[in-house]
């Protein structure tokens, strides 16, 4: 059974010890990941996924794996790990992998800002893209092209026409 109790009926409403152990539940509540019960943590979580995979060079693992560190979710943010990640993707291919590497050099996250890189990136990215995310991954494309000379664009056009990807072996 529960009872409910407003704070200003509890005995102790307003006292240091209400307020401490008001300061420790929300310490708690801060190191307790909020998505404890997310499906991506558990997939981390559980048998090594996608780490096993992604040393393996798995492409969609390595690409997980970015978004993880990327985002600190199941793993400590860090942007450089998130990079090398990323790249090891992007490398072979992996338009979601390329798009997302794309945006860390253009923000200089985890790598030495470079928007010629950047757009190196975003334009094989979306030239590869999946329908549903082409248009937005064109528009980011454009929107850092916007930032570059046309000798630039021309440079990084080229960059992207003579890109090969490198398959890792499992």
């Amino acid at each position: 059974m529960v009872i409910a109790v407003r704070p200003t009926d509890h005995p102790c409403a307003g006292s240091l010890v209400t307020r401490i152990c008001a300061a420790a539940l929300m310490l708690a509540a801060a190191a307790t990941p909020a998505f404890a019960n997310d499906d991506l943590h558990r997939r981390a979580t559980s048998w090594g996924y996608p780490f096993r995979q992604a040393e393996r060079g798995d492409a969609a693992a390595q690409t997980t794996l970015g978004h993880m560190y990327a985002t600190g979710r199941g793993v400590p943010q860090d942007y450089v790990e998130a990079g090398a990640w990323y790249r090891r993707a992007a490398d072979q291919g992996f338009p979601a992998a390329q798009f997302f590497l794309g945006l860390l050099y253009d923000k200089g996250f985890g790598v030495k800002q470079d928007w010629v890189e950047a757009e190196v990136w975003l334009a094989l990215a979306a030239a590869h893209a999946a329908p549903r995310h082409r248009d937005f991954w064109a528009h980011v494309r454009d929107n850092v092209a916007g930032k570059l000379t046309l000798a630039e664009i021309a440079q990084a056009q080229g960059r992207a026409l003579a890109f090969e990807p490198i398959l890792e072996r499992y």
